[in-house]
């Protein structure tokens, strides 16, 4: 095999399910709007485009690392992320700080 057609298997390989910006902005409009979905087969059926699972994953564990989204045992997913709610923000900067 030459160097070149290693390069272009490489690629290949790594890029399959790299979620794209637009990919990652539908998902979290989806979430942000819906809020809650019992499992991840649901939220793939709510989004406008289909998105192969390995890449719904990424964008799952990319927001879990943001702290936008939680998953529990049952794989259920919650939207938590509080940027526009006033309330819980003014409660957060009134609370003592452990």
């Amino acid at each position: 095999m030459n160097t070149r057609h290693l390069q272009k298997a490489k690629h290949t390989k790594n890029s399959n399910h790299a979620p794209t910006l637009n990919t990652i902005q539908m998902i979290e409009g989806v979430l942000d709007d819906k809020k809650e979905f019992s499992s991840r087969n649901k939220l793939s059926r709510a989004l406008p485009k289909q998105v192969q699972s390995q890449t719904i994953e990424a964008v799952l564990q990319y927001l879990e690392k943001s702290n936008k989204v939680m998953r529990d045992k049952t794989g259920a997913i919650l939207w938590i992320f509080a940027d526009d709610n006033h309330k819980l923000m003014k409660v957060w900067k009134e609370s003592a700080q452990l």
